[in-house]
């Protein structure tokens, strides 16, 4: 089954921030806009088609459906791009990260084992142990990169990668007349 996502809008111009003077092809997408089809498309299995289909109440006399399909996927692909350039500056910071961490860490191991290695007392004891403590507190910033941050970024850059090549349908939005099935009385 195709992931469907459904944004009801009265005119094109909602799905666009309104203060970005791009063309309409390059325009921002509004920033609710953006952020409801995203969590939509994280509902659905990174396998599964999605499909997103917009129904405007107000459909302009020329079919909006090719422009609002290539602002969208043009939305996602930069999107998708800054996600990447993102990941690879976090991939580059752990690296960094590691490599202070494991030569602070041998430091620290180092001075315990030369300074304090054959010292039998009390404060010899906790001097050591404080090194290798400091040592391994040191090794926290990449073991956060490498065990917890990169996947939430991955997993959002496959989404906005899925996102930049989805089909976009745009639909006249059917008026709902409730339960009686007839239009609601027009009140001045």
């Amino acid at each position: 089954m195709k992931g469907r996502i459904e944004l009801e809008l009265h005119e094109a111009n909602q799905l666009f921030n309104s203060m970005d003077p791009s063309p309409f092809v390059d325009k921002d997408l509004d920033g609710d806009a953006e952020e409801f089809i995203v969590n939509w498309a994280q509902e659905y299995s990174h396998g599964e088609p999605l499909t997103l289909t917009i129904h405007l109440e107000h459909m302009p006399a020329q079919d909006p459906t090719a422009l609002m399909s290539e602002a969208v996927h043009n939305f996602f692909a930069y999107r998708a791009n800054l996600n990447r350039l993102e990941f690879r500056r976090l991939m580059a910071q752990g690296q960094t990260s590691l490599m202070v961490g494991l030569a602070f860490l041998a430091g620290c191991l180092a001075i315990r084992n030369l300074l304090l290695g054959n010292v039998v007392s009390p404060w010899a004891g906790l001097a050591r142990e404080g090194l290798t403590i400091v040592g391994w507190v040191a090794m926290w910033r990449p073991v956060q990169i490498y065990l917890h941050d990169w996947w939430p970024l991955w997993r959002r850059g496959r989404t906005l990668s899925k996102l930049s090549t989805m089909p976009v349908e745009v639909v006249q939005k059917i008026p709902d007349h409730g339960p009686t099935g007839k239009p609601p009385a027009h009140t001045p």
